[in-house]
């Protein structure tokens, strides 16, 4: 379903996959595209990806377990690498106060890293004048 969605309606400009009901250039989607996919169908596709890709240990573990957890794990990643968090809600779709409530965890532990980009920037003035 996912490869003839993408040859049929590409991404969006912003690389978004499903964002409406509406498909490329504001054409309606035939009925068999525009329904949801029942979470039922998603969870038999999860788990059989997580057979072909993951050992026995692996797939024991929450790892990937629902769809929503790779989401999840983007997020947190994404926030975890230093992304300002206003992109990443603009990306993920949330507002920034959402963002910071629901991943509040992945951005703990940054100080340092935060100091040190402090630092250079206030370097980088000095050298400047």
């Amino acid at each position: 379903m996912l490869r003839r969605h993408l040859d049929t309606y590409e991404t969006g400009a912003d690389g978004r996959l499903f964002v409406t009901r509406v498909g490329k250039w504001g054409h309606t989607l035939p009925k068999s595209l525009s329904r949801p996919v029942p979470l039922s169908a998603v969870g038999r596709v999860m788990k059989n990806a997580r057979a072909e890709a993951f050992t026995e240990d692996e797939q024991k573990s929450p790892l990937a377990r629902r769809a929503y957890d790779l989401r999840h794990a983007a997020v947190s990643t994404w926030l975890a690498a230093g992304t300002p968090p206003p992109l990443v809600a603009k990306w993920a779709g949330h507002s920034v106060a959402v963002l910071l409530t629901v991943y509040a965890h992945a951005v703990d532990g940054q100080e340092e890293a935060a100091r040190m980009r402090i630092e250079q920037a206030l370097a980088d003035d000095d050298e400047a004048a």
